[in-house]
């Protein structure tokens, strides 16, 4: 990086990780009610594998003419404001990055973004882990939200991909909305999933009031809703058709700097955890998103500028 570039790591041709170029580009700076922050961490999502593989340039989600950028999620410390804000240099933030039409990405040396989009991280709460909250967080909190609170007709709630990042988190948030949790997972995410105050399952039959897909099993999770119940996926762009009075949705999380402020609180105390499982410098990119493409994954890679 020198005075008026840094490096970025971005998708010119989508073709899985081997595609992932690192370029150098211009440092920008912030406008009215934006900030530039030096990025310390920044997630390793499965959106983004997808994002290198072409799922969404092939259904006309991505129209940019040059390249386009990795990475929603990411933590860092202020460098620059522009008008309008009240966070000064130094401090340190984290926050998210939505949509996937865009030409930049949180795999960067910097960033620029909407203060209104980023939290300030407690003291005490390490970047790293930080980095670990924003995507998967607001994800959860979403997807909790579009579910509703429980009816009175049946609370029953499993949870696909529950010892994922964002799965994990549904598990903590859905109780306080009258549901009663059980996740999908594997018998060796037992403890981690109980912890949470949910049930586990490392099978399951159909009968279940709601299920929120965080695996993407998608049709084969809507089987597994009741009647009338209610199916919530991560797949916006591929919501299944509701079948059998089922009320079907999906979330693409959006930046929530107040949401997201009160989610790193809860990390920074303990009561929700920070899943890192490894963390590797933006060179070693391609490396870490061909093991996250292989599923499995328990805790997030962190990619450091």
């Amino acid at each position: 990086m020198s005075n008026s570039t840094f490096r970025t790591a971005v998708i010119h041709t989508p073709g899985g990780p081997d595609s992932i170029d690192i370029i150098e580009v211009p440092v920008t700076e912030p406008g009215r009610g934006e900030v530039r922050v030096a990025v310390a961490a920044a997630t390793v999502n499965p959106v983004d594998v997808a994002v290198a593989n072409g799922v969404f340039h092939a259904i006309g989600a991505v129209q940019q003419p040059k390249h386009t950028g990795l990475g929603w999620d990411f933590s860092g410390t202020i460098v620059a404001a522009g008008p309008g804000v009240d966070l000064a240099p130094g401090t340190r933030v984290a926050g998210l990055i939505g949509g996937v039409d865009r030409d930049f990405g949180t795999y960067a040396e910097q960033l620029v973004v909407a203060v209104a989009d980023v939290a300030v991280v407690p003291d005490g709460l390490d970047l790293v882990d930080a980095a670990t909250v924003p995507l998967n967080g607001q994800t959860a909190i979403q997807i909790v939200e579009l579910l509703g609170r429980a009816p009175d007709g049946g609370n029953r709630l499993l949870v696909t991909g529950a010892a994922g990042a964002v799965g994990g988190y549904i598990l903590a948030f859905a109780q306080n909305s009258g549901w009663r949790v059980t996740g999908l997972a594997r018998p060796e995410d037992e403890e981690f999933v109980r912890a949470l105050g949910a049930d586990l399952v490392t099978d399951t039959t159909p009968g279940w009031d709601a299920v929120a897909d965080t695996a993407t099993l998608q049709g084969e999770a809507l089987e597994l809703v009741r009647d009338g119940g209610i199916f919530v996926g991560v797949l916006p762009e591929d919501v299944p058709a509701p079948i059998r009075g089922i009320r079907t949705g999906a979330i693409m999380a959006h930046p929530d700097g107040a949401k997201l402020a009160e989610l790193l609180a809860r990390t920074a105390s303990g009561e929700l955890p920070a899943r890192v499982h490894s963390v590797v410098p933006l060179d070693r990119v391609v490396d870490a998103h061909k093991t996250v493409a292989k599923g499995g994954v328990r805790g997030r890679y962190v990619i450091t500028p």
